[in-house]
């Protein structure tokens, strides 16, 4: 019912003041409501049934039969209006690609489409249906008309003026789309449009919280951060409502991405850089002046990733296939470049590690003729792997820029401040965690991380390239050169920018180094 009527579980959720897990387990039947919330649950499904009921109703039989305006919608739904995604109801199969079928006509549309619903009736891939043709011949005069159900102007705000859609359609696919034809502009949307309303949710949550705070900046942002996480998923559900991939959120694991107990070290290794350039030290009195540069929002453009779609297979045929994605046992070649850190991050044991999909596609490609910083190609022993794709999270990633974009245009330290706490809290807890139970994709986690070491590592490549002295590189955002380097890097808060990492006082960090005798 929700889902004919055009609701997420995120608007049923809000409008009920409950968590969308919570409408999840009561949608499923792991769980029932209580009290009063079951109370007004069942009033929101009620006016949703009458709503429908109403929809559903033939089309006037007489001219001279007046129609009657369908019931409004509850007052709890008109409160959950928002510019958001409606769920997708396409049918995906194992490998993540929408089911195909017989060509039929479209449940929405009624142009004829291979692709199914999850009902195994024919449905358009994510509800995207193509523009209705205009009609090859006139309808005969004794036809008879059929007008679409009239919608409530709070759900569908589309002007007067908008053409009949029925036009050059069978009556009979007007009829099958009844219940949901009043959603049908929201699911075409264009994605600049459907971006701009997602952001909407972003900037709603901030005016209510700095409306309950009364203005307090600072107790606004602290609740901004403590719903970060729920907030976040909401915001990573509307993406994906009209997506062509479905993904697995609790798949089965291979031990090896299992959370290791209490003092045991993790087994799949991220290549975190701990690097200082040997040959140089710190010295007041040093002729070397070096500047600590910061990466800005490491994690939010490492989400720009390969990931694995589904559940992991496992391999041992020793090759690397570009369209899976995973983590992979392997023996690393010899790194031997005095000037640079090892893309491997500051390991000092030898032999075989578990590392990502994305650590891995920076050794293969450091391997290859473009670079040739390493004499042969990492062995691969074997491999946890699925079908896998770049662009997973992509539409999450540019909500989530835009909206911290726009805020720091505007000095908006509020919004600031709770996009970061969204986008680090969603790479953190992506994992096992105790604070997100809505995925478990430890596999995720670890491609996101290793993908912002592997970017950091690229920019200490390209300075070095630049003829910028690399002095160091730590952590996911930080990297120290000696040497001019705005013409290497742009300056600024962007993504794809770089800035001067300022201490406790805001000061800029800069400092001297001096090399041992010899050595230049």
């Amino acid at each position: 019912m929700r889902t004919a009527y055009g609701l997420t579980r995120t608007e049923v959720a809000q409008a009920l003041s409950v968590a969308r897990s919570t409408v999840a387990g009561w949608e499923s039947g792991r769980s029932e409501p209580q009290g009063a919330t079951r109370a007004a649950y069942a009033k929101l499904l009620d006016g949703m049934a009458a709503q429908l009921a109403d929809t559903a109703e033939p089309a006037a039989t007489s001219a001279a039969t007046p129609r009657t305006q369908p019931a409004s919608p509850p007052a709890a739904v008109l409160a959950t209006q928002a510019p958001v995604f409606a769920e997708a109801h396409s049918a995906f199969g194992p490998d993540g690609l929408v089911v195909q079928g017989e060509t039929a006509p479209c449940l929405r549309c009624g142009a004829p489409t291979p692709y199914k619903a999850t009902d195994g009736r024919s449905l358009h891939p994510g509800g995207f249906c193509p523009a209705p043709a205009a009609a090859s011949a006139p309808q005969p005069a004794a036809a008879p008309a059929v007008t679409a159900p009239t919608v409530s102007s709070a759900l569908a705000p589309a002007p007067a003026s908008t053409p009949e859609l029925g036009e050059g359609t069978s009556p009979a696919a007007l009829v099958a789309r009844n219940a949901q034809r009043h959603q049908s502009q929201r699911r075409a949307r264009s994605a600049a449009r459907a971006q701009t309303d997602t952001e909407q949710l972003i900037v709603r949550a901030v005016r209510t919280e700095l409306d309950k705070a009364e203005g307090d900046a600072g107790a606004a942002t602290a609740a901004l951060i403590k719903r970060a996480i729920p907030d976040v998923m909401a915001l990573f559900d509307e993406t994906r409502a009209n997506a062509r991939y479905d993904y697995t959120a609790y798949p089965a694991l291979p031990d090896i991405l299992h959370k290791p107990k209490k003092g045991d070290a993790d087994l799949i290794w991220e290549a975190r850089p701990n690097w200082r350039h040997p040959d140089y030290r710190r010295h007041p009195d040093g002729d070397l002046h070096v500047t600590a540069l910061d990466v800005n929002a490491a994690y939010l453009s490492a989400m720009k990733t390969w990931l694995p779609i589904g559940k992991l297979e496992h391999s041992t045929d020793g090759t690397h296939d570009r369209k899976r994605a995973g983590v992979h046992l392997i023996t690393p070649p010899a790194w031997d470049h005095h000037d640079l850190p090892n893309p491997l991050g500051d390991r000092d044991e030898a032999g075989p590690l578990w590392v990502t999909e994305s650590t891995l596609r920076l050794l293969l490609r450091l391997a290859g003729p473009k670079y040739r910083l390493f004499d042969e190609p990492p062995v691969i022993h074997e491999s946890w792997t699925s079908g896998a794709t770049e662009n997973f999270l992509d539409a999450l990633r540019v909500v989530l820029a835009g909206a911290r974009a726009k805020a720091i245009e505007a000095g908006d330290d509020v919004t600031e401040a709770y996009v970061k706490a969204m986008y680090a809290k969603f790479v953190s807890t992506l994992g096992e965690s105790i604070h997100n139970r809505e995925i478990m994709r430890p596999d995720w986690m670890h491609l996101v991380r290793s993908q912002a070491f592997a970017n950091l590592w690229n920019r200490a490549y390209k300075a070095h390239q630049a003829g910028l002295t690399v002095i160091s590189v730590m952590g996911t955002d930080e990297l120290h050169v000696a040497g001019d380097w705005r013409p290497v890097f742009p300056e600024g808060r962007g993504l794809g920018e770089m800035k001067v990492k300022t201490d406790r006082d805001g000061e800029p960090v800069t400092y001297t180094v001096t090399a041992p005798d010899g050595v230049r």
